[in-house]
């Protein structure tokens, strides 16, 4: 079984797709996002269940905020997991656009 500290879970941004993927044991695992004038926003994240509970979701979460903050845009989390993700670690908050700021009631 992985962790989520496992090198096995390798996640890639897919513009094309408009998705962070992060495969694990043959099952794709999800961040989807959309990007409009230097916000991005997270719409959903989706772990298959056969690899729920493995640390996927948090790598898929991490990878996209890293990306936001290499690339210079600024986060709206409209999905559950990333507006607790954001919630419980204060040192991203700075990545939040003003409707981001509202989402996670700051």
């Amino acid at each position: 079984m992985a962790s989520a500290s496992d090198p096995a879970i390798t996640v890639r941004d897919n513009p094309a797709a408009h998705r962070f993927e992060a495969e694990l044991d043959g099952f794709v695992a999800v961040a989807d996002y959309r990007i409009d004038q230097g916000t991005v926003t997270f719409t959903h994240v989706g772990v298959p269940p056969q690899i729920e509970r493995r640390g996927i979701g948090t790598r898929l979460v991490e990878a996209g905020l890293a990306a936001a903050r290499e690339r210079g845009w600024r986060v709206v989390p409209h999905c559950p997991f990333f507006i607790a993700y954001m919630r419980a670690h204060p040192q991203v908050q700075d990545l939040l656009a003003p409707e981001g700021r509202a989402a996670l009631k700051l």
